[in-house]
């Protein structure tokens, strides 16, 4: 998962693609970049680390100019710490072209290798991000109407590129001497949004991963970029769009609204914070039927994404709401961060218990999802620590029980508490007195209800079913291997998944 965000504007944009970064920091906290363009000169800096700490006043004096890009960046498959592989990326030909990526692609090796032997392209990094750039500027190459470009040509390529491409992708790239080219994939897994800014000079324009990063800049949010369609905004602010796949369909990835954007964004129609709230109201009917009211003293959130499921949750059932674990926020989130033993350290290191809140009563915890266990079962261990008489848990997503492909690091079926076991049996590994997980259809329709033209999402991870329709089980084993960590397990033996539906299927 990563955030990325591109600009166009009337004056320099260094300082303002710098602020959007830091609003979307939630999306990556491994590497961040900021290229801008000046006349015909591109100008970047990247490296790794949070947006605060790559970025010191030397490096921003570096980015001269009225247009850019930027990215922050956790990696994923493919990928590799190495700081080759932080974005922007860049090719010089054709046309010069500096692009950010946020998502996966599945056919990235098959691509790869057609690069190098059909199109005779080099790829540098094992970043599946070099490998979409590449073929955006062949594409580009092959479309151009002699040395030149003009839109037709442009959306002709992202067209093409539509057709060799699968995964989720959302892309901002600035071609040199023309402006910002940005572009969905045909499912819209991964989300992308407008904005607009009035100046004296003149319109700027920006395009991000979350409204956040629109309105937090003091842009006027326009309309969420449509599955499969492309946006060029050239360097005088004129704005044209097309859409580039034949047969678009909207299948947002449902872990957005869950878990990765922030409540204050607004995606495809959907207020992030009142879906949560509406996942705590169907949590609390689940709750409801499977517990006996009378046996809960209190409701309590794991901070801070599942605050508003727990806050509805408990008004809903009419019990007590408190705050009983204080985070610390200068500790990243661990979901998104490396390495099993890092992930444990951070979570004592991440939330303190106060002791009065805890203490002889019987606790409900809510968290909005539970993926490997490892906070669950911390935070478990610390409500007891701190007198807790009983410890339940809810979940407001369903149990995670398969690898998402799509740009969320759940690599490995054997990471996943929910492989293999029942929520009983996930209750004792994280040592709660009871868990509740939040039914796959109820969070479908949290969703829904605020926008019901949504008939399908990206849920892989919880129900197996690969909207992109090429996911095949030696995909996922070779997948693991890539991934696993030391000491695990580098099998995937055991999946059970469907194929979902085709791509671009009407």
């Amino acid at each position: 998962m990563c955030g990325i965000v591109g600009v166009i504007g009337r004056g320099p944009v260094n300082q303002l693609l710098y602020d959007s970064l830091l609003l979307l920091q939630h999306r990556g906290q491994d590497a961040a970049g900021i290229a801008t363009s000046q006349g015909n000169q591109f100008n970047m800096y990247k490296a790794h680390g949070l947006v605060r700490d790559v970025f010191r006043t030397r490096n921003m004096r570096s980015l001269p100019g009225t247009s850019g890009v930027g990215q922050v960046r956790y990696p994923t498959a493919g990928s590799s710490a190495s700081e080759e592989e932080a974005q922007p990326f860049y090719v010089n030909a054709p046309f010069g072209i500096m692009f950010a990526h946020n998502g996966n692609l599945t056919n990235w090796r098959e691509l790869r290798e057609s690069l190098y032997r059909v199109d005779r392209r080099h790829i540098n990094t094992n970043s599946d991000s070099e490998v979409l750039l590449n073929v955006l500027a062949h594409e580009l190459q092959s479309s151009a109407n002699g040395v030149s470009l003009d839109d037709d040509a442009i959306f002709r390529a992202v067209s093409a590129v539509h057709k060799r491409v699968r995964g989720a992708y959302a892309v901002v790239a600035q071609i040199s001497g023309y402006g910002l080219l940005a572009f969905r994939d045909p499912n819209g897994i991964r989300p992308l949004c407008i904005g607009r800014m009035e100046t004296d000079e003149g319109t700027e324009w920006m395009v991000a991963s979350e409204s956040v990063a629109l309105e937090g800049s003091g842009f006027v949010f326009v309309r969420d970029v449509d599955p499969g369609e492309a946006v060029f905004i050239d360097l005088d602010g004129r704005f044209v769009s097309r859409q580039c796949a034949d047969n678009p369909q909207l299948v947002p990835c449902i872990f957005e609204y869950v878990y990765f954007a922030r409540p204050d964004s607004l995606i495809d129609g959907v207020s992030v914070y009142d879906a949560r709230l509406r996942m705590g109201e169907y949590l609390a009917d689940k709750v409801a039927r499977n517990m006996r009211l009378g046996d809960i003293d209190v409701v309590m959130p794991i901070p801070d994404s599942s605050r508003p499921a727990a806050m509805q949750l408990a008004a809903r059932l009419n019990l007590d709401y408190r705050e009983g674990l204080i985070k610390n926020r200068y500790v990243g989130r661990t979901f998104i961060m490396p390495g099993q033993a890092v992930r444990r350290k951070s979570v004592r290191q991440k939330l303190n218990a106060i002791g009065m809140e805890f203490k002889g009563k019987n606790v409900l915890l809510v968290d909005d999802s539970i993926v490997r266990g490892t906070t669950s079962r911390e935070i478990v261990d610390m409500a007891r620590a701190a007198g807790a008489n009983k410890v339940y848990f809810a979940s407001a997503a369903p149990p995670v029980r398969f690898p998402n492909v799509y740009g969320i690091d759940m690599p490995t079926q054997s990471e996943l508490i929910a492989t293999g076991r029942n929520d009983e049996e996930i209750a004792r590994a994280i040592g709660a007195d009871s868990l509740i997980y939040q039914d796959l259809a109820d969070m479908q329709q949290s969703v829904r209800d605020l926008n019901p033209k949504m008939s399908r999402f990206e849920a892989s991870c919880f129900d197996g079913e690969y909207v992109t329709g090429d996911i095949t089980a030696e995909y996922l084993a070779r997948l693991g291997q890539s991934r696993a960590e030391p000491g695990q397990d580098e099998g995937a033996s055991g999946l059970k998944f469907n194929m979902g539906y085709a791509a671009n299927e009407a």
